[in-house]
């Protein structure tokens, strides 16, 4: 590949969960616009059990056949000593590295009541403790060089809420305030970190029931919102050109990119004298009401065709 006018030429990228859906095509593009990729899978299903890990390998050597630069990694995100080898990767082969993409994930999803501890534990460590550790592993060699991107994959499922996904919403949500975070703390190292809720059609959204004809009709809308799509502006979060922006929320959804808001007041009541219970009674439903949060899921708010 010629890197000359590439968006993110010579930059080493970091993809966690790349051996498949919206991690391959991340890194594909990164590959395309330049970056020497880092293609890490350790080859779960998407329940997280296994360990076939000729997939990352796969899409390294195909990114190779392409004339791009590539190596695979086969780590876990849900381990310091995993996360340490994933980013020790990047050193070794490339000799720095630039921008950190977030994406493995699985899924076990569950009515509340009935979710296992096992099912909560399990995705929390994947996406959200994975996030941090990865995060982290990079976090020395972003402040030594001044300069680095992390993006992580969120989702409106923990930005607006899903039903049967305590376990993924509660690590979606979290993973919105540690990249917040993460930007504040690391701003001063000219280091950024953005957030993004892909819609697309994964083995992470295949699981959707399909047993009555409006299923099976929202299923065939979703399966025109191909990880593809999410792609492009990862690829512009990772490049200089993104140099402003930091601590953000995005939501891409087939053509339509979103800026999400983030939770900031919407009302007050005050007392002088402080309040009792009986007062907050009295006072906060009527005050309220108006501006209370409808038991919304994501298809809720995002009930129109992907366009």
């Amino acid at each position: 590949m010629d890197n000359k006018k590439k968006m993110i030429a010579g930059k080493v990228v970091l993809v966690t969960g790349a051996g498949r859906g919206i991690g391959r095509d991340i890194a594909l593009l990164m590959a395309a616009s330049g970056a020497r990729v880092v293609v890490n899978d350790l080859g779960a299903s998407l329940g997280g059990e296994g360990d076939d890990t000729s997939h990352p390998e796969t899409l390294a050597s195909e990114i190779r056949d392409s004339g791009g630069e590539a190596v695979s990694n086969t780590d876990s995100v849900t381990t310091a000593a995993g996360a340490e080898n994933i980013v020790r990767t990047a050193i070794d082969s490339f000799g720095r590295i630039d921008g950190i993409v977030n994406n493995a994930g699985i899924l076990r999803d569950g009515i509340f009541h009935k979710m296992t501890e096992a099912d909560w534990r399990a995705v929390i460590d994947v996406h959200l403790n994975g996030s941090f550790l990865v995060s982290r592993a990079a976090a020395p060699y972003f402040r030594e060089q001044k300069s680095g991107s992390f993006i992580h994959m969120t989702s409106t499922s923990g930005l607006i809420g899903n039903i049967g996904q305590a376990n993924y919403s509660a690590a979606k949500l979290g993973i919105a305030a540690l990249s917040k975070s993460i930007a504040l703390d690391m701003a001063r190292y000219n280091v950024r970190s953005n957030a993004i809720a892909p819609f697309a059609w994964s083995r992470m959204i295949g699981s959707i029931p399909t047993d009555t004809p409006a299923q099976q009709a929202r299923v065939e809308k979703l399966k025109q919102m191909t990880p593809a799509k999410i792609a492009p502006l990862t690829v512009f979060l990772a490049s200089d050109a993104a140099r402003d922006v930091s601590g953000q929320i995005f939501a891409v959804r087939m053509n339509e990119i979103f800026l999400m808001s983030q939770p900031r007041p919407l009302a007050k009541i005050h007392c002088s004298e402080g309040w009792t219970p009986e007062a907050i009674a009295d006072e906060l439903p009527s005050a309220f009401q108006d501006s209370f949060y409808p038991l919304e899921r994501s298809a809720d708010v995002f009930h129109w065709d992907p366009i």
